[in-house]
Order: structure tokens, then C-alpha cells, then sequence
């Protein structure tokens, strides 16, 4: 019993739910958007199910890596175009490009809806989808995003139960944060936008993320995964820009008021 509560093994939980919540923001956002589009009263129910459907999933997930690990690491098809495209798909490869290329495509889309200039003059609003289906996507894409912080956990330790309570932590976390973080993008509009260009940096990650793990080169430069820390960098980039913007909105539109007032 000492030998599995050591001190060591705390050390790591506690290094592994701190990892679980960095690695988390990303999927924290889709669900929060994801949500949006089941009915508004179950919103909070579908983003709760889904999370704890998802924590069950993801021990699944630890138990099946570590048993069969090589499985996802082996080789299934090559491609290669003269000087063009060169790449050695594995399943790890496939499933974190797939992924990827999902979440640019849902932020495009939701960017394209919200840019929709006959819907905001008709002010008709998307039917919602079945709480199903979307509980389905947030699922499946939890699964995505678990493979980066299941495979940094196995780097850190091959104690399952540190994993694993790591993960039914996180996975707490995320439900008790879930609803805040779509509250708060409901109430804040404005943020939503920059939700979804984050979104869509998420999806450029993973694709890059995703390239790198098949070997791909294009054009005879090989494609290099993006890093946390770049990642990170842009998107408080993208925050200082949002706020900024919003302030000189703010500046422009007292100014008209004042103006159309004097007159």
C-alpha cells in the first residue's frame, strides 16, 4: 500500500491533472460551442453527459493503449507524389488529422452562420440538433483531444491508476467549468468570435500535430507540429487584439452619439 500512495505517485497526479486542465482548454471550448446546437434547455445536460460518458471512455482508451500501443504506432499505407506529398499513415496519425480537419470545418461553419447576412435579416434561428447526436460529437471528439494528454501521461508514468484518477479529475473539472464557459460566451457574444478562431487554430494544431505523426512532407519540406507555446502565444494575441478592437468600437460609437447629439 505505501508503494502505490508514495510520494512519487502524488507528485505525478498532481503533475497530471495539472496537465489534463492546460490540455483541456481546447476541448472545453468545442463542447461549450458544440452544445450550443442541441435544445437550450438541455444544453447543460447534453455538456454534463457528455463529459462523463467521455471520462469513461477515456479510461477505456488508457486500458486499450497501453495494451496495444505498437497498434496505433504501425504502418498502415504510404503516399507518395514524386517531390510532391510524402507520408506513412499509422492510426494515431489518421485519427489525429481526421480530428483536426473536423474542428476547422465546424468553426468555418459556424463562422460562415454567423456571417450569414439572410439569416440575420430574418432573424431565423438553426434547428436544433437531436441531444443525442450532439452528446455524440462531443464525445467522439473528447477522444481526439484525449490522445495528446493520455500519451503525455504514459510518458510521465506507467502506474494506471495515476492515469486514470488523473483523467476522472480533469473530467470533473471540465464538467463543473463547462456550463461557466458557455454562460459566459452566451452573455458574451463578442467572445464568441474569437471562440471560434480559436477553434480553428485548434484544428491547424492537431492537422500540423497530425502531419508530423505520419512523416508527411510537402513539397519537400516536412511538416513540423505546432507548439504549445506557439499556440498559446497567438491566441493571446488574438485576445489582445479582441480587446482592443472592442474598445475602439466602444471609442467610436460614443463619438457618433456625441456627434449626432450636438446636431
Amino acid at each position: 500500500m505505501e508503494e502505490v500512495f508514495n510520494l512519487n505517485n502524488i507528485f505525478t497526479l498532481f503533475m497530471l491533472v495539472l496537465l489534463q486542465a492546460v490540455l483541456g482548454f481546447d476541448n472545453l471550448l468545442y463542447i461549450s460551442l458544440e452544445s450550443k446546437n442541441a435544445p437550450e434547455d438541455r444544453r447543460s445536460y447534453v455538456r454534463k453527459i457528455g463529459i462523463g460518458l467521455a471520462i469513461v471512455l477515456r479510461i477505456v482508451l488508457l486500458f486499450v493503449l497501453i495494451s496495444v500501443i505498437d497498434s496505433f504506432q504501425n504502418s498502415l499505407f504510404k503516399i507518395d507524389i514524386g517531390h510532391y506529398i510524402h507520408g506513412d499513415f499509422n492510426l494515431h496519425a489518421l485519427i489525429v488529422l481526421l480530428g483536426g480537419a473536423f474542428i476547422m470545418y465546424t468553426a468555418v461553419k459556424e463562422i460562415w452562420h454567423m456571417m450569414s447576412l439572410e439569416e440575420l435579416e430574418n432573424k431565423t434561428e438553426r434547428k436544433p440538433k437531436s441531444v443525442g447526436s450532439v452528446i455524440a460529437m462531443i464525445v467522439l471528439m473528447n477522444l481526439v483531444f484525449s490522445f495528446d494528454s493520455i500519451l503525455s501521461a504514459m510518458a510521465l508514468t506507467d502506474v494506471f491508476w495515476v492515469m486514470a484518477t488523473a483523467i476522472i479529475i480533469g473530467g470533473l473539472l471540465m464538467i463543473v467549468l463547462a456550463d461557466k464557459v458557455s454562460d459566459f460566451l452566451q452573455k458574451n457574444r463578442m467572445y464568441e468570435v474569437l471562440g471560434l478562431f480559436v477553434l480553428f487554430l485548434v484544428g491547424i494544431m492537431l492537422i500540423s500535430e497530425g502531419g508530423h505523426l505520419a512523416h508527411m512532407e510537402l513539397f519537400g519540406s516536412p511538416i513540423t507540429p505546432m507548439s504549445k507555446a506557439t499556440f498559446y502565444f497567438i491566441i493571446i494575441i488574438l485576445i489582445i487584439i479582441d480587446l482592443v478592437q472592442g474598445r475602439y468600437q466602444k471609442k467610436l460609437s460614443k463619438i457618433k452619439e456625441e456627434n449626432t447629439a450636438s446636431k
